[in-house]
């Protein structure tokens, strides 16, 4: 919505045609005289020899799923194992030009990416490198595994390293890369550029932006590939990816002087869409059957002008592959992407062992194969006199001894065991627990020193909700809720260099409920801007970004709309720091908006989802004091936070904690609930906005002789329970609120911790009361579905503790 991008009714309206770039289909011409001379025989050998130690691995995988043995060696393995065997050069070529800076994030089938982005990443680091990798990886648990059986050079060390530590961690060993937390399916290697690969279809194309969107913001070389599969085109965040990447805000807005950015900044983040069209997603058919593209590429006339310079490749070439991505990082490094690639390949397996190929032609499959990439550059390879059968053989010999010797360190539960519940290894590895004021040492990027920032203006409003006399201070000069985020905020930014917000509406406007008031003036575009609405991209590139070292706040408008970003918040944000075994962090923060007033699809409190997803931090604020002093802690948290705040509580001023909101930074502590009103005979406890109702509830019962004590949950995980379940052994009895529907609410959970724990000093059940379990109705008779504080007095006078001359005031005995 920037006022200096005019939308010109002359020009929209003018008549004319769209043209459409032309896309080329396997254009490449091999030249054996040209290719000798820039490649030379010894880095044409080791393609070959990367393609083929790829085979053999998967051959191995192939042989020990099926027959539970392979040379001699026999393992049962329980795991999935997705193989990739006729993909490799597809795998090889792509890796050959890449730097360990460049990062590729992958797929299920990723197997063969890993081996040749490390393999790559080998040849290209000093000895010493190396070594120092190696070394300081997992405290060199794998090294140590390794140096017991390899007698190689530093190289081949690192070569037998990658095939072990890839292979321990398909086996779901301790000593895998990610300590056998992420399995086959995810398994990844960040120090030779190889980013975590997705079980989830498409699930790699949003986060892989977000990383190229770390790489452009913070100036950080090299390029990032989401390796998806041609079934993914069928995926919302695969599209959903594609649009952010090409913002045209990256060129029109970004950099330059007069914007408040630095040179380097300007441009679209350096990301490449390559599809591995192997032509079959599970069993469907995307070409002819489940998708209407006919050839992939052809999608990209649909994302920018320039279509995305896009083109078809020939996957079975691994010389065809490494030209396109070295022409391609010429594009994505003047800023001018994104680029997609339709690299053609073919799986000879099946989508896993247990397939039987059945939807596929036998014959099919033997053309396919008759093309083998394999057969075909060795042959290319001995033709052209870069090496004889002979030597290729040997080749092969050294490979599958390589394997081997993998494999027998992989399967040996002494070598190599496994993570044990029993001990605690897994469950410290679900979060990081650490904090850092920054994840950078450079300085901030800012348009006005903080002192000229609105936070000179905030620290000027009455920070309590009445004077010291009692008297109400005037509401707008006294410091609300959402000023008190946006105060957490602008100190954040001011110390962290890497931060940056995003979402929808949230530059200009100043968010849709006025939390970024005054960022816009403070900060440049590339640390704040609006997003498109694509809810899943809005997360998965957060994901991305905080992976790959920043920190990133992303915002939903509505906690309504987590519905469209589900896979990105429960599979990615939630899993990713835990199934990196340690190895990764996630600084993100998404701010999420429990609405009122809008109905059935913009007024849910959907926290109990999140509660129940492990990996996730889950904060709710219900005061001023608490919104600034919570968002302080998780802005300086290295852990993913869904942050939860209620659209009714945004005008609120400080009314509990004495002194109201310090100008100060402070943090909460986590994890703490707080109690807001002291009391003997009952306990009510609640989470979010509902704290209101229980604290006029407890001024109701104190007039009929009952002493309620409030406390405020504030955070959902992690929650000490310390504090609630020692108020319930005072009072005997317990109630439980918060807005979020009856069934399947948190508020469950939280009463079977506290029956428990206080079994012996309970009078009387602990009681949930909840919203109803319906729609979220109109505004206007939305008292009929949130809770009420006849409600909670309705409850504890049914099931708790009759009041004392209390009329109830129910009106139906229908369950709430």
């Amino acid at each position: 919505m920037p006022k200096s991008l005019l939308i010109d009714p002359a020009d929209m309206r003018k008549r004319g045609t769209l043209h459409a770039p032309e896309i080329p289909l396997n254009a490449y011409v091999s030249d054996p005289v040209a290719e000798a001379l820039k490649y030379g025989s010894t880095a044409l050998v080791r393609m070959y020899r990367d393609m083929l130690m790829i085979r053999e691995f998967e051959t191995m995988l192939d042989r020990i799923k099926k027959q539970g043995e392979y040379e001699g060696v026999t393992y049962e393995h329980r795991g999935p194992a997705h193989l990739s065997s006729g993909q490799e050069a597809a795998a090889v070529g792509q890796a050959y030009h890449l730097t360990p800076d460049d990062l590729i994030f992958g797929s299920h089938r990723s197997h063969g990416e890993i081996l040749a982005k490390s393999l790559s990443a080998i040849h290209k680091m000093e000895a010493v490198a190396l070594v120092h990798v190696m070394e300081r990886y997992m405290d060199g648990d794998i090294l140590r595994v390794v140096e017991d059986y390899s007698d190689s050079t530093e190289q081949g060390l690192a070569i037998d390293f990658t095939l072990y530590g890839a292979l321990a961690e398909i086996f779901a060993r301790k000593n895998g890369f990610n300590r056998g937390l992420g399995g086959s399916m995810h398994a990844f290697f960040p120090p030779f550029g190889v980013m975590p690969n997705n079980a989830i279809v498409g699930g790699s194309a949003d986060i892989a932006t977000g990383a190229a969107l770390f790489k452009r913001i913070n100036r950080k070389p090299g390029m990032v590939i989401a390796n998806i599969g041609d079934a993914s085109m069928g995926c919302g965040p695969t599209w959903e990816a594609m649009m952010f990447s090409a913002m045209d805000q990256f060129h029109t807005l970004w950099g330059g002087p007069s914007l408040g950015g630095r040179d380097g900044v300007k441009g679209h983040p350096p990301i490449l869409f390559n599809f591995m069209n192997n032509f079959y997603g599970m069993g469907g058919q995307p070409k002819g059957e489940t998708m209407g593209f006919d050839v992939l590429a052809r999608v990209a006339m649909g994302v920018n002008p320039s279509g995305m310079h896009a083109e078809r490749i020939d996957g079975f070439n691994p010389l065809a592959v490494a030209d396109a991505i070295e022409r391609k990082r010429a594009i994505l490094e003047s800023g001018n992407g994104p680029v997609l690639l339709d690299t053609v390949t073919y799986r000879f397996s099946g989508h896993s062992p247990s397939d039987a190929s059945s939807y596929r032609d036998a014959q099919e499959v033997k053309l396919w194969q008759a093309q083998d990439a394999l057969v075909q550059f060795a042959e290319y390879l001995v033709v052209n006199g870069h090496a004889t059968t002979r030597v290729l053989e040997q080749l092969h010999a050294e490979i599958k001894g390589r394997v081997l010797l993998a494999l027998r360190a992989a399967s040996s539960d002494h070598i190599s065991p496994r993570l044990n519940s029993r001990t605690g290894d897994i469950g410290p590895l679900m979060f990081s627990n650490q904090y850092k004021d920054r994840m950078a040492a450079d300085e901030p990027e800012v348009l006005i020193p903080q002192s000229a920032s609105r936070l000179t203006q905030l620290h000027e409003k009455h920070r309590f909700a009445t004077d010291e006399q009692g008297a109400p201070n005037p509401k707008l000069k006294t410091l609300t809720y959402a000023e008190a985020l946006t105060e957490a905020m602008i100190h954040r930014f001011y110390q962290d260099p890497t931060m940056v917000a995003y979402g929808e509406e949230n530059r200009d406007w100043g968010g849709a409920f006025g939390v970024y008031r005054g960022l816009t003036e403070c900060l440049p575009y590339h640390r704040l801007f609006n997003a498109p609405i694509s809810e899943g991209a809005i997360v998965g590139t957060g994901v991305g970004y905080a992976i790959s070292g920043g920190r990133a706040v992303v915002e939903l408008m509505y906690c309504d709309f987590m519905g469209r970003a589900g896979d990105q918040i429960f599979n990615q944000m939630a899993k990713w720091q835990s199934m990196s075994g340690g190895m990764l962090q996630m600084p993100l923060v998404l701010r999420v908006s429990v609405g009122s007033k809008y109905g059935a699809q913009h007024s849910q409190d959907w926290s109990s989802l999140c509660a129940h997803i492990p990996g996730l931090k889950v904060f709710f604020p219900a005061t001023a004091y608490d919104a600034k002093g919570m968002l302080n802690l998780a802005l300086r948290g290295t852990d993913p936070v869904v942050f939860f705040e209620s659209q009714r509580l945004y005008g609120e001023p400080e009314r509990y904690v004495a002194g109201g909101v310090p100008r100060d930074y402070y943090e909460v502590p986590l994890g703490e609930p707080a109690i807001r009103r002291t009391g003997d005979d009952v306990t009510i406890v609640t989470i979010g906005a509902t704290l209101t109702v229980a604290i006029e509830a407890a001024r109701d019962l104190a007039q009929l002789g009952i002493s309620a004590e409030v406390i405020d949950t504030r955070f959902i995980n992690p929650l000490n329970y310390d504090t609630i379940i020692a108020s319930v052994r005072k009072t005997g009895r317990c109630i439980l609120a918060s807005d979020a529907c009856e069934q399947g609410s948190f508020l469950h959970t939280m009463a079977t911790h506290i029956t428990r724990a206080a079994f012996d000093q309970l009078d009387g059940p602990v009681t949930v009361v909840g919203a109803r379990n319906w729609i979220t109705p109109p505004t206007e008779i939305e008292e009929l579905f949130f809770p009420q504080k006849s409600w909670l007095l309705d409850a504890i006078d049914d099931n708790i503790l009759p009041i004392p001359g209390y009329a109830s005031v129910r009106t139906s005995m229908e369950p709430r």
